[in-house]
């Protein structure tokens, strides 16, 4: 028997282990691929999906953390010279959000906020947030470059941000322009298609007299400024009419003069196959207006009350009016009936889950088409690896179908869009008065412009970009593109590691941006993550309360277990459930682990000679080596998931219940060849064991391997040699 340090005996304890040895590696400087010797030499790279800087970590963030931790730590102890940078998001239209509810609690609203004054707040909870965030970060295990830290608000990353505006508008690819947005009356800015959530509901659809028509809507409040009734070309029922006839129609407010327009967006099997349009608040009906040069008079304001145009009505909610105006036009006999269970699609805003109200605003916008087609190109080229693989066929069909990007939105909170606008008036240089009209409208710059022909003065943009402008630029910004040591050493990177759900807002956006910028694909790995769920498989949400906190289990158990209740059962792409009975058994498996290192450095002194197996012995260790190939084969091919489950019933059953259990008595016995060849057998397999295991436990594992015969000097664990 040997002598033991002494934390061995006692059971295994993660809140006086953990943060000892996390400062033991970040003293170490080897998160940091430039402190790393000779061995690692290819570069490997993850760029780590920026948390929003708004609050505490969800159990969404511990499993990119726990997956992407995993890899870097797999490809450092390969011997590859591996970078994972961290960073945090700004997360303008969601910060703002969350600081608006803060605000209300405060009796304050931003409404009425000097916008510097609420930006300078802004900033100072994010950055706040920001402070605890990364140290969640570091209490989850994350061997991330801490020196390489980036935030989206950098002005760095802002300069990297405006040059590719400026590309892109210079290339002709952003446009400013009046057209149909997303428009959300209770957080007052406009949204982008994926920012919206579309749901089925059931309405009333009331058909209407409109003239010698009848016309359909769920929305009578809007028909106020109706004037044009539309019919498709080659409708038999209308074909009486011209395109451009007028006629005198009765409607709500009274007698108007109506056009007949006839364009083929009208469907003719639906309703009637008349309609009457409301282009400021509709986007077909918008479309039409522009193809046929045709008025654009909002009837709904900004707030979502109605105009002075709707009389009586004026300054009312739309909901709030919706009943009396379908009873003033009962009254004037005008609704000829009512189906009142009638489906249709409504989108909502994302996060309050108000109706939209689209609204014809002007905006900025970026074409998407030209930016989307050189990655389909690659994609069908195999050049990008998609994990799970049917989330290539999904990508395909969003890029083929993308539709132009609206990147304004109306907040204080993000990164000012550099575009500017020539004063209304025009101030005539002197000597120059001829030059009166030549000055230009709008300027792209990325300092304020002065006017060439006159002396007025341009002035900033009021809106800011939409946050996944900023993050889909990420992993070149964040190292330095387009001259930096880093950018040239590590880019493209070689995985994305993210949420499914957001491969649209994010994903396939740093595809087309990096691809655009650098000419090179960002990463050509792309793994998707599922969502992480209740017990019963219900997505977790405070309404339910069912939210489990990561950092509060991993406190209770200890953060190896969570990492390892968060991989095994987790297969990429699909949902995950995560509950304490599940971490609690993994707790279980480190006190195994703990255990049964206790029995090894404790009963088989380690002499540092390799001895010769017997045959049984050189048995046992093939199987176990062929489980290490196994293993390495799983995380090449992400399978992480197995290669957990593999060494925990390994260990547990194999090596614990059944190599550990037949070796005591031979362990007690006299200092034979068998003796010899088991206590070789049991050292080899522990210290590649824990190697094996590193990546998915790392804590418990480092304390073990400190505390080993086989440490070598002040080398962690974390850049040992992965068993080949």
């Amino acid at each position: 028997m040997a002598d033991i340090p002494e934390k061995f005996l006692k059971p295994y304890s993660p809140s006086e282990t953990e943060g000892r040895i996390y400062k033991l590696w970040e003293e170490s400087g080897l998160f940091n691929p430039d402190k790393l010797g000779e061995r690692h030499k290819e570069p490997f790279t993850i760029i780590m999906p920026p948390p929003n800087a708004n609050g505490s970590l969800h159990a969404g963030h511990a499993v990119f953390v726990t997956i992407e931790d995993l890899i870097i730590r797999f490809k450092r102890m390969q011997g590859h010279k591996t970078l994972w940078l961290p960073g945090a998001d700004h997360a303008g239209f969601e910060t703002q959000v969350v600081y608006e509810k803060k605000l209300e609690k405060e009796g304050r609203s931003r409404f009425g906020m000097d916008p510097e004054e609420l930006r300078k707040e802004i900033m100072d909870f994010t950055l706040h947030n920001k402070q605890f965030m990364e140290g969640q970060l570091r209490e989850l295990g994350s061997s991330c470059d801490w020196s390489r830290e980036k935030f989206t608000l950098d002005s760095d990353i802002i300069k990297t941000v405006y040059g590719t505006f400026q590309k892109l508008y210079n290339d002709g690819l952003v446009y400013r322009g009046k057209r149909t947005v997303n428009w959300c009356p209770k957080h007052q800015t406009s949204l982008s298609e994926l920012e919206t959530e579309s749901t089925e509901e059931q309405t009333p659809f009331y058909y209407l007299k409109y003239g010698p028509f009848t016309i359909g809507t769920v929305r009578p409040e809007t028909k106020f400024a109706d004037k044009y009734v539309v019919v498709h070309p080659n409708d038999r029922r209308y074909a009486k009419y011209k395109h451009g006839d007028k006629l005198t129609v009765e409607w709500i407010n009274g007698p108007i003069e109506a056009t007949i327009i006839k364009d083929e967006a009208v469907e003719k099997d639906f309703g009637t196959g008349a309609m009457t349009i409301t282009p400021a608040h509709s986007q077909i009906d918008f479309e039409i207006a522009k193809r046929h040069g045709l008025d654009v008079e909002p009837i709904i304001d900004l707030r979502g009350k109605l105009l002075p145009l709707a009389e009586e009505f004026a300054g009312q909610k739309i909901t709030e009016a919706r009943a009396k105006i379908v009873e003033k036009l009962t009254a004037k006999g005008l609704l000829v009936k009512t189906d009142e269970n009638y489906k249709h699609t409504i989108k909502r805003c994302y996060k309050c889950l108000g109706a939209i109200e689209p609204q014809v605003r002007d905006q900025w916008f970026i074409k998407m088409p030209p930016l989307a087609k050189p990655v389909i190109e690659k994609i069908e080229k195999d050049e990008i690896v998609f994990y799970p693989e049917q989330y290539q066929k999904i990508m395909l069909h969003w890029l083929r179908s993308i539709e132009d990007w609206n990147v304004s939105r109306q907040i204080v909170w993000g990164i000012p869009i550099p575009a500017w606008y020539h004063e209304k008036k025009c101030i005539p240089k002197p000597g120059r008065e001829e030059d009166v009209g030549k000055c230009i409208e709008t300027i792209v710059s990325l300092d304020q412009p002065e006017c060439e022909f006159c002396n007025a003065k341009y002035e900033q943009d009021s809106d800011t970009f939409d946050t996944w402008f900023s993050s889909g630029q990420w992993p070149f910004a964040t190292l330095g593109f387009p001259d930096s040591k880093d950018f040239k050493e590590f880019y493209p990177t070689q995985v994305m590691e993210t949420a499914g759900e957001i491969i649209f807002f994010w994903v396939a956006r740093m595809l087309m941006l990096g691809l655009y910028r650098t000419g090179k694909l960002p990463f050509s790995t792309v793994y998707l993550h599922g969502i992480v769920t209740a017990k019963d498989g219900q997505k977790m949400s405070k309404s339910k309360g069912n939210v489990i906190s990561p950092l509060e289990l991993s406190e209770k158990y200890g953060t190896d277990a969570l990492r390892m209740a968060l991989i095994i059962g987790n297969t990429p792409g699909t949902t995950t459930a995560l509950y304490e009975e599940k971490i609690n058994a993994y707790k279980k498996f480190a006190n195994k682990l703990w255990n049964i290192s206790r029995f090894i450095f404790e009963m088989t002194p380690h002499t540092g000679k390799d001895s010769e197996l017997t045959k049984e012995d050189a048995e046992k260790w093939k199987i176990f080596t062929d489980l290490s190939k196994e293993i390495t084969d799983d995380l090449e091919n992400y399978r992480f998931y197995l290669a957990g489950e593999k060494l925990y019933h390994y260990l547990w059953h194999e090596f614990a219940d059944k190599i550990i259990e037949e070796s005591k008595d031979i362990l007690k016995g006299e200092n034979t060849l068998e003796k010899q060849s088991r206590v070789f057998l049991l050292n080899s397999v522990l210290s590649s064991s824990l190697k094996l295991l590193h990546p998915f436990m790392p804590f418990i594992t480092e304390e073990i391997w400190q505390s080993s015969p086989w440490k070598n000097g002040s080398t962690p664990l974390m850049i040992e040699t992965w068993p080949h």
